[in-house]
């Protein structure tokens, strides 16, 4: 990392080691720091309310929550891993949950299953936060805890040191080979850490007087420049965000996620964050993160109202035909996991491996169903429309 790099750094570049092995490293001032409030950026704070707000009306007057929900953090769990290079899709996390190796016809090579439990560690993380927020505030402890839980048994578990803060340097590579001297970036040293940390925490608490959008935007690239683990750095502070919007009760429920966003436009978001530290560019980053809550509360409206209307659609065509009272328990059911075996539909609706079967042939009758794979015992069937929706958007986004 060269000083000559960040001619107006938002902190403070620190000198470690001597000789040969001397490299700086970044530590950023408490926030928050001065920031123009201008008509663009009033603009971005207005647009990115109002898409969040549409958002949060839909989030409360749902009536039954729990059946779409999952969806999203499956989605945002796939997201945030991927950019770290977890190799997963929908399909392998379906399979997996559903004890089937492979969906024939939707994937080609199914992920490996570290890949997939990457995935589920991180599912499993967001939904302890969401839980342990209910009575615990967001802090360095909780954050800890997420981290314990997302690193556990994950790729990378030996550097990360689950549920710890770093004891030693880590940095931020560009195309790999980079030494502390040479990295692009290099955070918070280890000596510096709780105190930054420290900082991070009270402004969690404590920055009431900025919009919680702008605050939310500062928090992220806080954390991110502080880097305060092994691994799982921004897997972590992806996390934070959506703990962070039903903490404040700006949504009722964890519908909001940034990672396809990040991902989409990842040279940019890393560009961005880098040019906070060098150059004090708040502004631009601000701009950029309300540009993504505007455009993922689109989409999260658009993909929720789909689901609702399949889920209403099939439910009328169980009325109309006068099928099972069990059958509106198993069109439920496939929201959770669009991909179905009939030992599935016999655990949900607690009846014989006949009577699920039964079940089973009605959704497949009604084109809800259809068949994947070969195999007669453990035969996975798929919810293709919800399958669509989830992995490419819903048909009114045109793809």
């Amino acid at each position: 990392m060269d000083p000559k790099d960040f001619p107006q750094p938002a902190g403070e570049l620190v000198q470690r080691l001597s000789g040969e092995q001397s490299y700086w490293a970044f530590v950023p001032a408490s926030l928050p720091p001065a920031l123009t409030f201008d008509s663009a950026l009033a603009g971005s704070i207005g647009a990115a309310r109002g898409a969040l707000g549409e958002l949060a009306g839909l989030g409360r007057a749902l009536p039954n929550p729990d059946l779409l929900i999952r969806p999203f953090i499956q989605r945002e769990a796939l997201s945030s891993s991927r950019i770290e290079g977890t190799r997963a899709d929908l399909s392998d996390l379906f399979a997996y949950e559903s004890g089937q190796l492979l969906l024939p016809g939707l994937v080609g090579e199914p992920a490996s299953e570290p890949h997939v439990r990457d995935v589920l560690n991180y599912m499993q993380a967001l939904q302890q936060g969401l839980e342990q927020i209910k009575t615990l505030p967001v802090s360095l402890r909780l954050i800890r805890d997420l981290h314990r839980t997302l690193m556990t048994g994950a790729r990378g578990e030996h550097q990360a040191r689950p549920g710890e803060f770093r004891r030693g340097q880590n940095m931020i590579v560009g195309s790999g080979g980079e030494t502390l001297t040479t990295a692009r970036f290099v955070p918070t040293p280890p000596d510096e850490l709780q105190q930054a940390l420290n900082a991070f925490e009270a402004f969690v608490h404590t920055g009431v007087g900025h919009d919680p959008l702008v605050r939310l935007a500062l928090l992220h690239y806080q954390f991110e420049a502080i880097h305060p683990f092994g691994d799982g750095n921004g897997r972590i502070g992806r996390l934070l965000i959506t703990l962070l919007l039903v903490d404040w009760e700006l949504l009722p429920l964890p519908l909001l996620y940034l990672s396809d966003y990040f991902e989409a436009h990842r040279r940019e978001y890393n560009d961005l964050l880098l040019a906070v530290s060098q150059r004090s560019a708040w502004a631009e980053w601000v701009k950029f993160f309300l540009r993504g809550i505007h455009e993922k509360s689109n989409d999260a409206v658009m993909l929720m109202r789909h689901l609702q209307d399949l889920q209403i659609q099939w439910r009328n065509q169980v009325s109309v035909a006068r099928h099972s009272a069990l059958l509106p328990k198993l069109i439920d059911s496939l929201f959770q996991n669009p991909v179905l075996s009939i030992p599935m539909a016999q655990r949900t609706l607690n009846v014989t491996y006949r009577a699920a079967k039964l079940n089973v042939d009605k959704l497949i009758g009604l084109g809800v169903l259809r068949p994947i794979g070969d195999t007669t015992y453990g035969k996975a069937f798929l919810a293709e429309a919800i399958w669509k929706a989830l992995h490419d958007g819903p048909p009114s986004q045109g793809v």
